[in-house]
């Protein structure tokens, strides 16, 4: 009850109904936020859920044309894996940071990872290509591959791993996001097409 009084004015005051209105309207708006931007599902390692934000389809649909689907989510690459509570702060920030540039309809036509998602990527290229890094029977493969391979970023030469020639959100033809952005029970066809289709 003490806690009450504090956040709260007097019962005696004018001001406590409307007090009342405004934490029901702000506690409103943030239920209503967080299922509009379906962020519940930006705690699972699904890579659907990076195209809620229709930004990320470009990239998204060479992501799924590339070797790497069948092996690495988005997740995988871009999120730490030292440990869980690493892996959720950092897309917290990440998620946030994309949030508030997509809000503002700041995003830049061509996406580029900040440093600290740099140093993340780099990191689980090296975890899951450890043998490449590190077995000196892969040495001969690519003159100066051993003296380059650890002083550099891997996407310095695999530029197109695993995102393929996408440099910005016009450059993919025919971009089609993998989520219907209409509601199920609502048909896009217009009625006298579907007169057309029963005949």
């Amino acid at each position: 009850m003490m806690r009450n009084k504090k956040i709260l004015p007097p019962k005696e005051s004018k001001w406590r109904t409307t007090a009342v209105f405004f934490i029901a309207v702000i506690i409103g708006l943030g239920l209503f936020m967080a299922r509009e931007s379906k962020i519940v599902s930006y705690m699972s390692d699904d890579p659907q859920a990076c195209v809620n934000c229709h930004v990320m389809t470009p990239v998204y649909n060479s992501w799924m044309h590339s070797s790497h689907r069948e092996w690495a989510k988005c997740n995988d690459c871009h999120v730490p894996h030292d440990n869980v509570f690493n892996k959720y702060y950092f897309k917290a920030k990440d998620g946030l940071y994309h949030a508030s540039v997509f809000t503002m309809r700041a995003e830049p036509d061509v996406i580029e990872m900040k440093e600290a998602s740099q140093e993340v990527v780099q990191s689980n290229c090296i975890r899951c290509h450890v043998q490449q890094v590190t077995q000196v029977k892969y040495d001969g493969w690519i003159e100066g591959h051993q003296e380059n391979r650890l002083g550099r970023q891997c996407w310095s030469c695999h530029k197109q791993v695993p995102h393929g020639k996408v440099h910005g959100l016009s450059t993919i033809k025919f971009n089609i996001a993998p989520i219907p952005t209409d509601r199920e029970d609502e048909l896009v066809i217009p009625e006298w097409m579907q007169e057309q289709i029963k005949e």
